[in-house]
């Protein structure tokens, strides 16, 4: 199963979660509308995939106490000191992302909401929304319950040794002070009185016990906890702290370097066997040296020099054509074992070129037959004998930065006239641009799950993240 959403304005985050299997394929079509004029020459592929594509890999459990039940054994000296840190880190990491995805899909919900009741599409007492409204108090309420029992089991056996004790407090620490911001996040958005007046009472109870439970433990100093910058910057670090023992290590590698120079020699020496025959042609047609003779060697170096590079890029993209660019390397993080590479692929490609099962998805019309196609595909092979002692899942987590494309977006203000109170009244209004990703992912034995999204742009960020479109997928 794959999901995208938005993160930090500019960025799409795909995540999955890697099953058994050894092998997986992975295929991103980015659809960019035509009229921002993306190109090759614009931003060439090397450019747009550095700045734009980033991976992660970190371990994952789908038995959700499995990490905290090794963490204790640890604490009792049943395993080692690193053990511990592992699958603690592991245990919170896990608590975080499904609190982050628990608490943006609320606040959704929340804006949805609030917009129905300011354009007066529904009334507070149409069925409807009052449907809305109890569905959101049930997710709320139980957030609200997982969260408290989370951090109660976590607390339940707070280790005694030093060693030990270290990383209980930092990652007690971060989720405590985390799970305050998830809250008061909501309280903030939530709809002032009706149904929610108790919700928003539980939850700021619940903040200001994890704020005086951080300050009985002597969490953070009091210099810390005036300043909002230092708080910040210290939960940065320590978010970093929880992630470096579960998070893979990388080493990323272009591929064709010994290829390219080849290319590079066969190319001159292609040329340089013509220009030699033509000296030679030239000596002897031509007789002794001449102004004339000089003339005639200057324009065939200059000939030479026009189509030296074009034959080599030409013989360049002949032998790189359908072929990966670049191949990642993936380490255990504790002992430095290599668990896994992958292949990836980055380039610009034509509707026409597009498998028949990718067209069929993405569902092009006449109106977007311009559209430029950004492919990123990846390739992996892991080997779960090698992983961390009982994980065999692996949760991968691609960033598609789009802030690049935002910048061929036009400045330009537009404006719209419309009638209020019998008065004609100018409204400025923002542009905004449809962009479609287009998902394939396959792995051994399994089906290929196919999933499309649209996604509204704006100059300033991401607006709307919308899933269209899911088929396949039988084994996730």
């Amino acid at each position: 199963m794959i999901s995208v959403e938005r993160k930090n304005g500019f960025q799409l985050r795909l995540s999955r979660t890697l099953q058994e299997e050894t092998s997986h394929h992975l295929d991103v079509y980015l659809f960019v509308p035509s009229e921002l004029g993306l190109s090759t020459q614009v931003i060439s592929e090397d450019v747009l995939y550095h700045s734009g594509v980033h991976v992660t890999r970190t371990y994952y459990s789908d038995e959700h106490h499995l990490p905290l039940v090794y963490s204790r054994l640890s604490s009792r000296n049943r395993l080692g000191t690193e053990h511990y840190r592992l699958n603690l880190s592991l245990y919170a990491y896990q608590y975080v992302v499904a609190m982050e995805r628990s608490t943006q899909a609320m606040l959704e919900n929340v804006r949805i909401l609030r917009k129905a009741w300011r354009d007066e599409e529904l009334e507070k007492s149409d069925p409807t929304q009052q449907r809305l409204g109890s569905e959101l108090e049930d997710q709320l309420t139980e957030v609200s319950e997982l969260s408290e029992g989370i951090l109660k089991r976590l607390r339940r056996n707070r280790p005694k040794d030093a060693a030990l004790h270290k990383y209980f407090a930092n990652i007690d620490n971060y989720l405590s002070w985390f799970t305050e911001q998830q809250l008061l996040a909501l309280v903030a958005h939530l709809p002032r009185g009706g149904e929610f007046s108790e919700v928003r009472r539980h939850f700021v109870e619940l903040c200001r016990y994890e704020s005086d439970y951080r300050q009985q433990h002597h969490y953070n100093a009091e210099r810390v906890n005036r300043d909002p910058t230092r708080m910040s910057n210290k939960m940065r670090l320590l978010r970093r702290l929880i992630e470096y023992p579960i998070t893979l290590k990388q080493r990323t590698q272009e591929l064709g370097g010994g290829e390219q120079r080849a290319v590079k020699g066969l190319a001159t020496a292609v040329v340089m066997v013509f220009v030699s025959l033509g000296l030679l042609y030239l000596r002897n047609y031509m007789g002794d040296v001449t102004a004339l003779l000089v003339l005639a060697i200057a324009l065939l170096y200059a000939v030479r020099e026009v189509f030296k590079d074009d034959l080599r890029n030409t013989l360049w993209r002949m032998l790189r054509k359908g072929r990966p660019k670049w191949r990642r390397h993936y380490f255990d993080a504790t002992h430095n074992v290599l668990v896994g590479r992958q292949l990836e692929w980055f380039d610009y490609t034509r509707f026409a070129s597009l498998d028949e099962d990718i067209q069929r998805v993405r569902k092009r019309k006449v109106a977007q037959r311009e559209e430029v196609i950004v492919h990123y595909r990846s390739s992996s092979r892991m080997s779960p004998t090698r992983f961390l002692s009982g994980y065999q899942h692996t949760r991968e987590t691609l960033s598609l930065d789009i802030g690049m494309l935002t910048r061929l977006m036009g400045k330009e203000k537009h404006y719209i006239y419309r009638l209020k109170d019998g008065q004609a009244v100018r409204e400025s209004v923002e542009r905004r641009h449809l962009f479609n990703l287009v998902v394939k992912e396959s792995g051994n034995g399994s089906s290929p799950l196919l999933a499309r999204w649209k996604v509204v742009v704006s100059r300033s960020g991401i607006v709307v993240v919308e899933k269209v479109h899911e088929e396949g997928g039988d084994a996730y």
